[in-house]
């Protein structure tokens, strides 16, 4: 019954940080009680070995009657250990008993990133299986003499990478009393003065290609966020002279400026914030919120489109008779909010992943994709009907040619936006470790203001006699 609990708490799905490391602690005690009723007393010697899901167990037991003249070795998977248990015995009456006990899944919960080192900016790799030993129902377990390891690599090491034999205390991995011996490509030798759990750790600095990455991804979330403040700026000083209802593409711009300018310092920072679990947490639910809130307010504005394409009326004053602004920012940004609240009731540890952001176990992710496709699915729907409207409309000829026309052009501007907004996110499906896709993920992602600025002012008559007032008022004000 103790070894099936163990077992579920090994398959348990990741979760945060202190979580993972409770769950961690509870195999390791639970395993240690396990050991301590499996050895018995004897007069001689026996072996004990145990295979289990995620564990392996081996006890060696001698008693005063063991003919044992050589130092024994133990060995488990790829891992063998070897303890002076003549000496040990010869100070416990001449008995003593050593368990030694590997977890094939236990990285999954005392995670490498656990490992207390002064360099925050290195990457740190699980080398080896997680493996414990212990010297059960044994008055004096002093060592008399190093307990020696050698483990097997579970994964290539890197040439430029520093390996560390570390044990696990409580809390964090750490190297007191613990050091590497020798290494080559396949195995490492450590010596340790305690027992307790070890482990194989390899810090390596972040790859070229992952730097270029993120220097690409400040540059051009930075551009992003200079274009979103255009637009915005635009939208300001220009309400006066445009003839349509700004209010959704105003708060689908500052929810997108919030967000990118949040995440970019989050990532900015990543390694001051990963360690405060909260802060992680609130960061990535925050910018939960703020993305789906630019995709509600895009769905708001298809809808307000639609209304206006279906009635052909000015689309301003329809506008206003359907909702208004404060009952549209009440809408706009409650829906998130709502959906947001729901995920923290169903799932509270599904925030807060190694990068701030939406956990990808139990599928919570879709807690986001979900309501993104939604909003997409109904608006490629509200698209088609907004067109076969205006075909029925033009195929009259008797409503006003110039009103429909600037519903089609502002038709064509959402759905463009829609792309803009929406083929990132899907794109980021197939990414799947390919760096091409992952560029490209962060330029669609990252200039969304960029586009949006394009099609919503450059794009835009009234606004460019504006800009152009603008610019010949400068020239004129310089002579």
């Amino acid at each position: 019954m103790v070894m099936d609990s163990q077992i579920q708490l090994i398959k348990v799905e990741e979760t945060n940080p202190t979580q993972l490391v409770s769950y961690g602690n509870a195999v390791l005690n639970k395993t240690e009680k396990l050991v301590s009723t499996l050895v018995t007393p004897t007069e001689t010697s026996y072996n004990l070995s145990i295979t289990r899901d995620g564990l392996d167990l081996k006890v060696f037991a001698v008693g005063p009657k063991a003919l044992m003249k050589e130092i024994p070795q133990l060995s488990l998977n790829s891992t063998q250990m070897e303890i002076d248990l003549i000496q040990i015995s010869e100070n416990n009456n001449g008995s003593a008993a050593v368990a030694f006990m590997s977890y094939s899944n236990m990285e999954n919960m005392l995670k490498p990133s656990f490992f207390n080192i002064t360099d925050q900016y290195t990457v740190k790799t699980m080398m080896s299986t997680v493996v414990s030993a212990t010297l059960p129902k044994t008055n004096d377990t002093r060592l008399t003499k190093p307990v020696n390891f050698t483990m097997k690599h579970i994964k290539e090491t890197d040439p430029n990478g520093t390996l560390s034999c570390v044990y696990w205390n409580n809390t964090e991995w750490v190297v007191d009393g613990c050091y590497l011996v020798q290494t080559n490509s396949t195995h490492t030798v450590c010596s340790c003065v305690h027992l307790s759990t070890f482990a194989l750790i390899m810090q390596t600095k972040p790859s070229a290609e992952t730097s270029n990455l993120d220097l690409l991804n400040t540059v051009l979330v930075s551009v992003g966020l200079v274009f979103l403040s255009l637009t915005l700026l635009t939208f300001a000083v220009c309400r006066r002279h445009l003839r349509m209802n700004n209010t959704p593409r105003i708060n689908l711009c500052i929810s997108l400026l919030l967000a990118h300018l949040i995440f970019l310092l989050t990532q900015k920072f990543i390694h001051y914030i990963q360690p405060l679990e909260m802060l992680c947490a609130v960061l990535a639910g925050v910018l939960h919120f703020l993305f789906l809130s630019a995709f509600v307010w895009m769905l708001i504005e298809a809808v307000l489109l639609f209304i206006s394409v279906k009635n052909l009326t000015k689309i301003r004053s329809k506008q206003k008779e359907v909702l208004g602004w404060k009952w549209l920012i009440i809408i706009g940004y409650v829906i998130p909010l709502v959906v947001v609240g729901v995920s923290v009731g169903l799932f509270p540890g599904g925030y807060g992943s190694e990068q701030c952001w939406i956990k990808t176990e139990r599928d919570f992710v879709w807690s986001f994709l979900g309501p993104v496709c939604a909003i997409l699915t109904i608006n490629s729907i509200i698209f088609i009907a907004a067109i076969f409207t205006l075909r029925s409309a033009l195929a009259r000829l008797n409503r006003d040619y110039s009103q429909i026309k600037q519903i089609k052009i502002l038709v064509f501007k959402i759905l463009v936006q829609s792309a803009i907004l929406g083929c990132p996110w899907i794109l980021g499906f197939f990414i799947n470790d390919s760096q091409v896709l992952e560029m490209v993920f962060i330029f669609l992602n990252s200039q969304q203001g960029t586009f949006i600025f394009l099609v919503y002012c450059v794009l835009n008559q009234e606004v460019r006699q504006q800009y152009r007032k603008w610019m010949s008022s400068c020239f004129v004000s310089k002579r």
